[in-house]
């Protein structure tokens, strides 16, 4: 593979985590406030083919990507309002909606399935495009690609550097202190919620509308990629930067099993495409795993300087989820 081939395959890299870095600050958003979204992976097939539906309708990828974030936000609102005004538990209720939503997009889309509908195409930055080894990488997307570079920064600078990001880490965390202070908990949670969930819907459009043009049904090769989207958002320590490098890890990931089939002839394609699954998930493990006993027992073992660099590195992975995930406000 020569330079340019590898430059262009970077840039491929980046463009097919784009919708997951899209479906997972939008999940970081929502747990944030501390409405758990377990549709997800349903949420995002469903975007997808009634995304497909609408551009191929419409004959406009704009209405698509309209359609994708309404219907993440519908979905959202749904489990908004079994878990905030129903009190149902979130785990349920997303669960059963993932189901539901995944089954729905394989009946309702099976029309539709191998037509062509329109796509986003790439958007070349004059000039940006010609600086060397930048440009093939960043500068020669589509303009989703792009909105989900700013999306990274633009969800870091809300959560962590203004006000309102504050009321929102605080309703995740102390619900009861942000209602004291005069924070409306529960309709900001419904807020959040559903805003989350539309970021999140436009993910399922750029599969369908743009890396993975067209709609498949089963074969589209989508399902499970919200219950990735779910272990990134762990991984990440609902942290935008934190998760976006999770999302490119994972592209990464599955771009490597495609170069590295013609070198390992005698491992079948399958296990190297499903390979990046196992694999994410596995990187959970050490997300908590330095509060475990067994390794602590296990580093006091080891030379001190060997057991300080190990300790750091695993105190980096730590990551701890909103107090209040998961368990809708109640006034006292």
């Amino acid at each position: 593979m020569n330079d340019s081939a590898i430059l262009i395959s970077i840039g491929g890299v980046l463009a097919s985590a784009a919708p997951i870095i899209f479906a997972v600050i939008g999940e970081t958003i929502s747990e944030r406030a501390g409405v758990l979204n377990l549709s997800m992976n349903g949420l995002i097939l469903i975007c997808a083919m009634g995304s497909f539906a609408v551009a191929l309708a419409t004959d406009s990828s704009i209405l698509g990507f309209l359609t994708g974030a309404a219907i993440g936000a519908l979905v959202s609102l749904i489990v908004a309002f079994a878990s905030l005004t129903l009190l149902q538990s979130q785990v349920a209720v997303g669960f059963v909606l993932a189901m539901l939503c995944k089954d729905l997009s394989y009946f309702l889309g099976s029309p539709i399935m191998g037509k062509v509908a329109p796509r986003i195409s790439q958007v070349p930055i004059p000039l940006l495009e010609r600086i060397p080894i930048l440009g093939p990488i960043f500068f020669r997307q589509d303009m989703m690609t792009y909105l989900s570079f700013v999306l990274i920064v633009l969800a870091w600078f809300f959560i962590f550097k203004t006000k309102p990001g504050l009321i929102l880490r605080g309703i995740g965390e102390r619900p009861a202190a942000a209602y004291i202070r005069g924070a409306n908990v529960t309709r900001l949670q419904y807020l959040y919620a559903v805003a989350g969930g539309a970021i999140a819907g436009l993910a399922g459009p750029i599969y369908s509308l743009s890396i993975k043009a067209g709609w498949k049904g089963t074969i589209s090769g989508l399902d499970g990629i919200g219950w990735i989207v779910l272990s990134i958002t762990i991984f990440g320590g609902w942290k935008p930067f934190r998760a976006a490098f999770g999302a490119y890890l994972f592209s990464f990931l599955q771009w490597l099993g495609l170069v590295l089939q013609p070198s390992l002839p005698s491992i079948p394609s399958q296990v190297l495409q499903v390979a990046p699954f196992p694999l994410m998930i596995l990187t959970l493990l050490f997300v908590n795993i330095g509060n475990a006993e067994w390794v602590e027992r296990s580093l006091a073992r080891l030379p001190e300087n060997v057991r300080r660099d190990i300790a750091k590195v695993l105190r980096a992975l730590n990551a701890t989820p909103p107090a209040a995930l998961g368990e809708p406000f109640r006034k006292e």
